[in-house]
């Protein structure tokens, strides 16, 4: 499949609730979650507002037809100047394995060189830890439903 990359802008917040949906939705379950689960305060804080001070991402679309296949946005949340900006990484089900999260975490690191320390949330298992750690984080600290990860810069 032919696609291209490209950074986010303050304009792609509908693609960000849209990859937000995405990541929510468990390729194995039959029933898909209410679209309107994004909009709850535990998940809305990775959109909302986007393109505020920091806010940078990437997303990745098919050449042919324009169809999102996936993005990747790291975010420092509000009131929590101590803690490391969040990572999102979602590539839609049908796409997964096929090289895009990988060519979508290149991109942001390459363009983030400074960001060593990153907070993972909702990690949903050990492909994409083992993604991370090929670019060279290690995890530093294990919560419930996150993780931090460190690497060297």
């Amino acid at each position: 499949m032919d696609y291209a990359i490209r950074q986010l802008t303050a304009k792609d917040e509908p693609i960000l609730w849209e990859m937000l949906y995405q990541g929510l939705a468990s390729p194995g379950k039959k029933e898909l979650p209410a679209r309107d689960i994004v909009h709850r305060p535990e998940f809305a804080h990775y959109v909302e507002d986007w393109g505020r001070a920091g806010d940078t991402g990437f997303v990745a679309h098919n050449k042919k037809d324009g169809t999102l296949l996936g993005a990747v946005w790291l975010r420092k949340m509000i009131g929590k100047t101590d803690s490391p900006p969040e990572l999102a990484l979602v590539v839609t089900p049908e796409h997964r394995r096929h090289g895009i999260g990988t060519a979508l975490l290149t991109q942001l690191v390459r363009a983030n060189p400074e960001e060593s320390t990153i907070l993972l949330s909702f990690v949903a298992g050990k492909p994409v830890l083992r993604l991370y750690e090929r670019f060279g984080f290690k995890v530093v600290k294990a919560q419930p439903n996150a993780v931090v990860m460190h690497r060297e810069v």
